[in-house]
This record gives C-alpha cells, structure tokens and sequence, in this order.
C-alpha cells in the first residue's frame, strides 16, 4: 500500500515538474520572442513586420533563398525610410542617414561580420573595424588607386591593363567558333587583371588568359554553386561553420562524408588564398636575394617598403600576405560581375540601340588613341563620354555588392529621428538607394543617358550612385570612377 503510494505521489510530482518546465519554457519563448523585442525593446517604434523584429531568423530564411536583398527593397518600399529588419538591426534608406553612418567622422564601425574575411588570422584594409586602423593601413595604399597612378606610363597598371585587353580579345578571336561562358572567362580577364598588379608578373601574375590551367583553377571553388551556401552558413552560423571546417582528422573525414559541410573543401577562396601567400614567400626571398627592382611598383612591394622603412604601423610578413590576399579577393567577383552584366544587358534585344552607341563610340576614336598593338590606351578609354555612362549604371541596377554594409556605434544616438540604442547594427543597400525613383526616373529600366544628363537630376544622382559606399570606409577603387573622391 505504501510503496503505491509513493509512487502515485511520484508521478504527480513528475507531471507538475513537467508542466512547470513546459510552462518556464513558453514563458521563455513569449520574452525572447515578442516582450523582449516587440514591447521592451528601444527600437520598437521602427516600423517593420514584427516577425522580422521578433526573430533575426525571419531574414535568414530570406538569406537562405536568396532574397534577402530583395525582401528589404520591398519592406522599404512598404514602411518608409527606416525599417526594423531584426530584434537588433535597422535599415535606412534616407541620404540623411546615409551621411549619418557613413560620413567621414561619424563613428559608425564595421561590426563583427566583417571578420570573416580576416586572412591567415590578420586583419586588414577591410576588416578593421577601427577608424584609426584603417586610417593608417588606408594611407600606406591609397596612392597607388589613385587615377593618376593607374594611368601613369611609368606606373605597373597602365600596361597590365592594356596588354589584359589584349590578351582577352585574343581569346575571344581563338575561339570565336565555340559559344562564349562570358563569367568565366572574365573572371580569367579580373584574375590576370589583379595577380599582376598586386604581386607584379615574376611572383604571383597569372596567365589564365592564355590558357594556363593552374592558375584558372584557382577560381575552381569561386565558381562552385555551393559557395553561396557555404556565405549562409557563414553569416548565421558562425561558430558553428568554423568548428565544422577546423575539424581533420577522423572527425573531419566523418563530418564530410555524411555531408553535414555547405561546401566540400576547398571552401571558398582557399586556392586564392594559397596563392597569394605563395607570391609573398617568393618576394620575400627575393628580397632577401637583393633581386628587387626599383621601378616595381606592386602593391606587395608598397607593404613591403613600408615596412622596410620602419615607419608605423609596422607590417610583418602575414600582415603583408592577408593585405594583398584581401585586395586579390575583392578584385575578383566585383570586376568580372559587374563586366558580365554590363555585356548582358548591352546584349539584350531591347538594348540594341544603347550597344550601337556604344560600338560608334568606340569606333570614332582616333588612331593616336590606340597603343601600339591597336588597343585603345587607359587614358583615352577613360574620356569615352558613353562608356562611362553604361558602367555607371551598370553599376547602379547590377551593383555587385548590393546587400546592407552593417555598422554600429557604442553610444545611443539619432538617426532621422528614430532613437538608436548603443550597439544597434544599422545599415543600407545600395540595391535600395539605386531604386529611388524620385531620384532615378523609370529606376529598374537600364538607361545609360541618364548619366549623361538626359533624364533626371544628374547631381542628385550622383549623390545617391553608392557602389563603393562612401566616406573613410569607402572602396579605395572609387577614384577610378569619382576621380574627385
């Protein structure tokens, strides 16, 4: 009878223990979920859905089907200027805020998710989050963008350049009886483009181009579909992705062969990444040979000087390497991207007329505008009116980096009214800013004379034209297309 009982009162203690961690955890969900950030939360006066503002989950799955970017154009569109995109991230779409955040000396920093493009552990030009150290590193290699550096005949770009066309149109003329993959072959054109100019033709230019194998299979992991689903993973689940790639061994051989990967190894950039260290082991013992000429002027011999002068910041070696692998990764996607979508939508039947432009443009240019090898020099392509106007809005509908660039500032602040608490990761796309149609007439139909005056308030969009965002953090490329920048 007793021992009956006992467990009858066991199992009603059992049941109310249950039920109270049942209850303890609604209760949990109800706080996390809709007290936290949709009733106690400073932000909760930033329109936006409240499944976006309970959850930063609810944009993942956007994320994840690739319709992030597009998803905040529309909300946007929706609630205005500022719309809460997360229990803690905010969206703005103002040229006001724009000059908030973004503006030289505004404090905004890089958030953490900047990180993940450290290389070999270093941070570097894009991953400081730091004005002072970005300043610095900044300071050391902004010269060599500079428009006049590019175009100077003394300088390595102008001929890397030229002798790059050349190389693709060739390749264009070997095999004009094949149908063209234009995205892989341009992104042969920006790897030989960028390899010489960073590490100079005897440590790390590429011939992909001409048809060197190894080094076109340095774009073999860029090029693979599941990249995108390695970015995913990389963003939402940080810690998660770095402890499934940092496993080798039995673990490692076990976690890729029931597929619990995004992507199989190499994951991106690795052979990229490899390259570029190689380049810096070459020049280093180069230098370490007294092989070093003078009148190279790659961006690895600029670190390299710097740092041979003593001058501060010191660089060691990877600090050196992870710079010039940052600026090998960055001129890689952006440059062929944004070529592959200028010759599509040149390409398209009801563009027909802007292609001819174009072609005549091209066509009128006089014979002490070419090189030698009947190539048209840097600095005549450079005053080709429509060609301009065609990049630019190449850029402007098909920027190639069109997603929301995350800030943060360690104090509360205002921005276009809305009361912005300490730590709040703010934002804005260019994918956003580039459809303004108060600002762009007809925004989504590509229309290169808009940049040449003919529809619209040039000045004005010109101010609102963000490819390369703007302020100290701005893409130190940007002279090539604002040289007043």
């Amino acid at each position: 009878m007793g021992g009956r009982l006992e467990r009858t009162l066991s199992q009603e203690v059992s049941k109310h223990v249950l039920w109270l961690v049942a209850v303890s955890f609604v209760l949990y969900l109800l706080h996390q979920l809709i007290y936290k950030p949709l009733i106690s939360s400073s932000l909760r006066h930033i329109p936006g859905p409240k499944t976006f503002a309970a959850t930063k989950w609810r944009l993942a799955l956007c994320a994840y089907q690739g319709n992030a970017t597009r998803k905040v154009y529309q909300l946007h569109q929706k609630h205005g200027t500022a719309v809460r995109i997360g229990p803690n991230e905010v969206s703005f779409s103002s040229l006001s805020a724009l000059r908030t955040i973004y503006g030289a000396g505004s404090g905004f920093e890089r958030t953490e998710f900047y990180r993940m493009f450290d290389v070999y552990g270093r941070q570097n030009l894009f991953t400081f989050a730091g004005t002072k150290e970005h300043a610095e590193r900044k300071k050391i290699l902004a010269h060599a963008y500079s428009k006049s550096a590019v175009t100077s005949p003394q300088g390595v770009a102008k001929p890397l350049i030229e002798r790059t066309v050349k190389n693709f149109l060739e390749l264009l003329d070997r095999e004009k009886e094949k149908a063209q993959e234009i995205f892989l072959s341009l992104h042969w054109f920006s790897l030989d483009s960028i390899t010489g100019f960073l590490y100079g033709e005897g440590y790390g230019g590429t011939d992909a181009l001409r048809g060197n194998e190894e080094h076109r299979q340095l774009l073999d992991d860029i090029v693979e579909p599941t990249r995108k689903r390695l970015s995913w993973y990389a963003v939402y689940l940080r810690g998660y992705t770095k402890w499934l790639y940092g496993k080798t061994g039995l673990t490692g051989r076990m976690i890729e062969a029931i597929g619990l990967l995004p992507m199989k190894r190499p994951a991106t950039y690795t052979g990229i990444r490899s390259h570029a260290l190689n380049a810096w082991k070459k020049f280093e013992a180069a230098t370490q040979g007294g092989k070093i000429s003078n009148t190279d002027l790659s961006i690895l011999q600029r670190l390299w000087r710097h740092s041979e002068s003593g001058k501060r910041p010191h660089l060691d070696g990877l600090d050196i390497a992870s710079e010039a692998a940052d600026h090998f990764l960055a001129g890689i996607d952006t440059t062929s991207d944004t070529l592959t979508f200028a010759i599509w939508a040149l390409s398209r039947p009801e563009h027909k007329e802007h292609q001819d432009k174009l072609i005549q443009e091209v066509n009128s240019m006089s014979e002490n505008c070419l090189n030698e090898e009947g190539i048209p020099t840097v600095e005549a392509a450079d005053k080709l009116p429509y060609l301009d106007a065609v990049l630019k809005e190449t850029l402007r509908l098909y920027a190639p980096l069109p997603a929301l660039e995350p800030r943060s500032l360690p104090v509360d602040c205002t921005i276009d009214g809305f009361l912005v608490p300490a730590g709040t990761i703010v934002g804005m796309s260019p994918y956003t800013l580039h459809r303004n149609p108060d600002v762009f007439p007809q925004p989504h139909k590509f229309m290169p004379e808009r940049w040449l005056g003919e529809y619209g308030d040039l000045a004005e969009m010109k101010r609102w034209l963000w490819a390369f965002s703007s302020g100290g953090r701005m893409c130190i490329g940007i002279q090539q297309v604002y040289p007043e920048s």
